[in-house]
């Protein structure tokens, strides 16, 4: 078993990344696309090779270690850097190098154009390489090292147009709310160190009896999730997400589907063990996920801007990730974070197409009658719609997500009701951006052609977005269950298949959100004057406006007091009091004896009044 394959897989990128940044923008335009794409390309390559290997190991072989050197020692405390290969991290390698090349692909014709193009690479190459290590790291230190990679990468491609003012804002929001969850989250770590003495995953995960008492494993479990909550965009820390599309679209495409914002989902996934320590922690992921999604739906349902629309279907489609963590259903999480990789790269990247057509373009309603004009990218658009929608059987996000709504039944019926209400109103979202961008009267007329680069990567992921489910699609359709068979010897075998009506219920609803998207939007008519509830959902539920009132704000007023007021006048006033006191002590001392025997006097009496009255 080659191993050592890991350490190869991670450093494509890595050297990649570094190559054009050396380079400084004197590469040849060409030569920086073959570096930039041809990195990921071999990192892929290699990824595939290492998981047909991994799939020919004994099924008693679970995992394979690949140390690399011991980092801290002391002080009860040991830290040693390697790499983990097992069922979960196969899969998140395959996606994170598979999807990501695609999206590399595609973006050199998206960005062939673009004088900082080498830049732009460097930074998307690092991206990956960040992510590979968080994948791969056997030891939570490690993971936190890759973790804070993705967050700096997903900064400096945010803001990648800095000249804008808006752009580095986003970034900075970006930087500044998922920080606040990074924080959260190494005080979880720290307090794992001190109580179990290692932040080793294995044997955090199978603790020795009496090391890690309950209420340690809840308040760390809890940390470790408000760290999650951050970086995956969930209640209340969703607000950097949509401004994140500052940035390009084959941006947002890698961090919506193979990087950054998954990285929550599979922080939980791989300490499973210790999450479900804690019942309650549990709890409180599925009720985030639920309550997540159903927000991200309803802003959805009002945004005019595309890449708006698909930054909120990703914030709730991780609510339904977030669902089947708390519920227990790992494996159906981890299906759902693999499809949904899968169209949701499809829908940004023909977003991007789109928006390069038609002048950077960017509101639906300044769109109108593509499916004549742009009939091949009407039909990829279309596809991914309705994988994100969950279309009965011929789309992949049908089963990952029955998979989560049968969970969610067993687990809560309540949490069942809420996730199904999200089902509905996702499809009728997308299809309402699928009818106002593609059907009635065109509005902007679109220019030029898609080069190859960009249509390859379409065509692999509309292919992929409608048949990837059947890697673990029920036995009647597929002879399938790949996924299942992958993950179930880490994950324990899936739960119990619900009732036949159940997956009735959720086969019909769908369908009705696209009938009602129909009967609203067939025109591409704008909607009428938004009430009160609509305007507060386009803005977000106003999140924003109440941490810009309750933290912004005081914050800035209590720097500019403490700036130009308090310290001012602190220092001001004790200068003062010690120049006054030092006035007052030299007319003490003026030479004459009269005045001292005065002062003696005066002290004597007030010596002997202290004595009488104590």
């Amino acid at each position: 078993m080659h191993a050592t394959l890991l350490p190869f897989i991670v450093l494509c990128p890595l050297i990649g990344g570094a190559l054009l940044l050396l380079s400084a923008g004197r590469m040849p335009r060409l030569a920086t696309g073959f570096v930039g794409v041809g990195s990921i390309g071999l990192a892929a390559l290699l990824a595939a090779w290492q998981a047909r290997l991994f799939a020919y190991l004994p099924d008693t072989v679970g995992s394979v270690q690949t140390p690399l050197w011991s980092w801290m020692h002391g002080a009860g405390l040991d830290i040693r850097i390697g790499f983990t290969l097992d069922a979960l991290s196969v899969v998140m390698m395959l996606v994170v190098t598979g999807v990501g090349f695609l999206i590399h692909l595609y973006a050199y014709g998206y960005m062939r154009d673009d004088p900082d193009i080498a830049r732009f690479f460097s930074y998307m190459n690092l991206f990956v390489a960040a992510m590979l290590v968080l994948v791969f790291a056997n030891d939570l230190l490690g993971l936190y090292v890759g973790w804070e990679g993705v967050g700096v990468c997903s900064y400096l491609l945010i803001g990648f147009w800095y000249k804008e003012a808006a752009n580095t804002a986003a970034a900075n929001k970006a930087f500044v709310v998922t920080r606040i969850g990074d924080a959260i989250m190494l005080c979880g770590l720290l307090l794992l160190a001190v109580h179990a003495g290692t932040l080793d995953i294995a044997t955090l995960t199978h603790p020795q009896p009496g090391v890690l008492s309950p209420h340690i494993v809840t308040v760390a479990s809890f940390l470790l999730f408000g760290g999650a909550i951050a970086k995956s965009a969930q209640v209340p820390l969703q607000t950097w997400l949509p401004d994140a599309m500052a940035g390009p679209t084959p941006v947002s495409a890698l961090i919506h589907a193979a990087t950054m914002v998954t990285a929550g989902v599979y922080l939980i996934a791989r300490l499973h063990l210790l999450f479900a320590m804690a019942p309650l922690v549990m709890t409180a992921v599925s009720v985030v996920g639920v309550v997540t999604l159903l927000l991200a739906a309803g802003a959805a349902l009002v945004q005019t801007d595309i890449k708006r629309i698909l930054a909120y279907s990703t914030m709730s489609q991780l609510g339904y990730m977030f669902l089947a963590l708390g519920s227990g259903a790992w494996e159906a999480s981890i299906f759902h974070l693999v499809t949904h990789a899968f169209f949701k790269a499809l829908l940004f990247m023909t977003a991007g197409a789109i928006i390069l057509r038609l002048h950077h373009e960017q509101d639906i309603f300044r769109m109108g009658g593509l499916a004549r004009k742009m009939p091949w990218i009407t039909a990829a658009f279309v596809a991914g719609s309705a994988a994100l929608a969950g279309l009965p059987v011929i789309t992949a996000g049908f089963y990952s997500k029955e998979m989560i709504l049968q969970n969610a039944w067993h687990s809560d019926p309540l949490l069942w009701g809420g996730a199904l209400l999200g089902a509905f109103m996702t499809s009728t979202y997308i299809f309402r951006c699928v009818f106002i961008v593609f059907l009635g009267a065109p509005r902007t007329e679109p220019h030029g052609r898609t080069g190859w680069t960009m249509a390859v990567p379409l065509v692999c992921l509309t292919v992929l977005a409608l048949a990837g489910g059947m890697i673990d699609a029920p036995s009647p359709l597929t002879p399938g269950h790949m996924l299942s068979r992958l993950v179930s010897p880490l994950f324990g075998k899936p739960g119990a298949e619900g009732a036949t009506w159940l997956m009735v219920v959720g086969s019909l609803i769908p369908p009705m959100g696209i009938v009602l998207a129909w009967l609203m939007w067939r025109y591409g008519d704008r909607m009428p004057a938004m009430n009160p509830l609509a305007r507060l959902a386009r803005t977000g539920w106003g999140f924003d406006t109440v941490y810009d009132r309750l933290v912004v704000t005081p914050f800035v007023a209590l720097g500019r007091l403490n700036i130009n007021d308090i310290f001012d006048r602190l220092s001001t006033g004790a200068a003062a009091g010690a120049d006054a006191g030092g006035h007052l002590l030299g007319r003490m001392q003026n030479g004459q004896v009269r005045r001292y025997a005065s002062w003696i006097a005066a002290g004597t009496v007030a010596a002997l009044c202290l004595a009488v009255f104590s």
